[in-house]
């Protein structure tokens, strides 16, 4: 009996000794440049930005549009999220360069091909980002009560939230993983279905969670003020692309494309015009420095 309680005892402190043991080796693996995917195609946006604006530049923001290629990401009756988050995308670039002389845009994709998760975060990192912003649609299992009628925006940061609601987009997002050959050892042993993979997200430490809190809060406000969005709260769970970028990130939800009328709204112009003008009013009030005075609520 008191070897087994001794062992009781013991069994939490080997399970954290090995997480940061996994954590340790995923940290390693984040800065090294994964092996490309055999659809992959480098973004034409990175191949052709100018050295003089690179060196001008005081602020360089990463906008990467979700999925891509083979990867439809969520399907609604008439639009695909893949087509969605690129449209938004390149209406927030346009806007930004416009809008913000100062600042280098990077776009992760600029055209309907697949990239891998940490070849996203590699670009940002390559490109020395000063903010992440990943653009996605979201959804909800096909049998699950209430689904045509969901609906909402929710801005998230890297988190370890273990709510079922907040776990279930994060899985849902980091599935992508498994359309890459032997996805298991790319991402040393990372299973985007596990509950207990995610406990990297809960050891990490993250530099620029305040910064990438701010940011959401501004997005989350001009969502909902400037596009109409219902209000699902800003909100943090266990993202890889977050995880492995090395600057303020965050994930944009738009709305639920299983909706009918919010997928309405998003596959229309109006809508999508609406949306990047949200997110581009929130860019311009974090660069003046207004991040603190958002009111968007934290759920």
């Amino acid at each position: 009996m008191q070897v087994k309680s001794c062992f009781n005892r013991l069994l939490p402190l080997f399970a954290a000794v090995l997480a940061i043991v996994v954590m340790g080796g995923l940290a390693v693996y984040a800065s090294e440049t994964p092996r490309k995917a055999k659809t992959t195609k480098t973004s034409k946006t990175t191949k052709s930005l100018s050295k003089t604006k690179k060196e001008k530049a005081a602020f360089t923001v990463v906008i990467d549009a979700g999925h891509g290629g083979r990867d439809f990401g969520c399907v609604g009756k008439h639009a695909n999220e893949k087509s969605i988050n690129l449209d938004v995308a390149r209406r927030l670039a346009r806007k930004i360069e416009d809008g913000s002389k100062d600042t280098r845009v990077v776009l992760t994709r600029d055209g309907d091909y697949f990239l891998t998760l940490q070849q996203r975060a590699n670009i940002a990192n390559r490109e020395n980002g000063d903010l992440f912003i990943s653009i996605h649609v979201n959804s909800v299992p096909y049998k699950s009560k209430g689904r045509s009628a969901v609906n909402g925006t929710s801005v998230y940061a890297l988190g370890a939230d273990k709510a079922e609601k907040n776990m279930g987009v994060a899985m849902r997002e980091n599935a992508v993983m498994e359309l890459e050959d032997d996805y298991s050892s790319v991402y040393r042993g990372f299973d985007p279905n596990s509950t207990e993979s995610y406990i990297i997200f809960e050891l990490s430490s993250n530099l620029h969670l305040h910064r990438s809190l701010d940011f959401a809060a501004l997005a989350q406000e001009q969502l909902v003020n400037h596009a109409g969005r219902a209000d699902k709260g800003v909100r943090q769970a266990g993202f890889w692309v977050l995880w492995a970028t090395s600057m303020p990130a965050v994930l944009v939800e738009l709305d639920f494309i299983c909706n009918p009328k919010a997928e309405s709204f998003l596959n229309s112009d109006d809508g999508r015009e609406q949306c990047a003008e949200a997110l581009f009013r929130a860019f311009t009030q974090y660069r003046e420095g207004n991040a603190g005075k958002a009111t968007a609520t934290h759920r």
